[in-house]
């Protein structure tokens, strides 16, 4: 017997200063068996980061969306798909390989990728020289330090507040905060 995504939710206050961004987000993400709250969360975060781009890449023409994920690999975890059906923002969280950001890279106007955990620098050295070519392609690396902090608020129903100024993301909730600032690798 298969077993079943776990069901969370989110309401999400955005207050992106940086992009004159302020909305609500009333999110359900659906966590995959083998998901960790760890990975869920890094997707709730870069679905926050880029949630301005619904007004400066499509003038509010589109939607934001979580993406089938872990259960079909050619899915993005996040997706900005404007009402042409085209994918305008693909990112992914984790380390994928370089076969499926160039694949990403072929169907979509930006690709980005969230780096996280332990071994991301090893995979970023192992994988730096092959994304040259990728010119859609940004790499972020979040700080393996605050991902602890940031497990602690995941919850099955969540109220969160996300802050973004000077590229900080202050993400609060009433288990506490958590401060991140994502680096650029490419």
């Amino acid at each position: 017997m298969a077993l079943k995504s776990t069901i969370f939710k989110a309401n999400v206050a955005i207050a992106d200063i940086d992009h004159g961004y302020y909305a609500d987000h009333n999110l359900t993400l659906a966590r995959h068996p083998s998901e960790t709250d760890e990975r869920m969360m890094v997707r709730l975060v870069a679905l926050a980061l880029h949630a301005h781009e619904l007004q400066t890449r499509c003038n509010g023409d589109a939607t934001l969306a979580f993406g089938a994920g872990l259960c079909d690999p050619d899915d993005p975890d996040v997706v900005l798909t404007d009402y042409t059906g085209a994918k305008r923002l693909w990112i992914e969280v984790g380390q994928p390989d370089d076969k499926a950001l160039s694949k990403a890279c072929s169907k979509s106007e930006a690709v980005v990728v969230y780096a996280y955990g332990p071994a991301a620098e090893v995979w970023w050295k192992g994988i730096e020289t092959k994304l040259t070519r990728l010119d859609k392609l940004q790499v972020w690396r979040l700080p393996h330090e605050a991902m602890a902090e940031l497990n602690r608020l995941a919850e099955r129903s969540m109220q969160l507040q996300a802050t973004i100024q000077e590229g900080h993301l202050m993400l609060t909730s009433g288990l506490g905060s958590v401060d991140l600032q994502p680096l650029r690798w490419k």
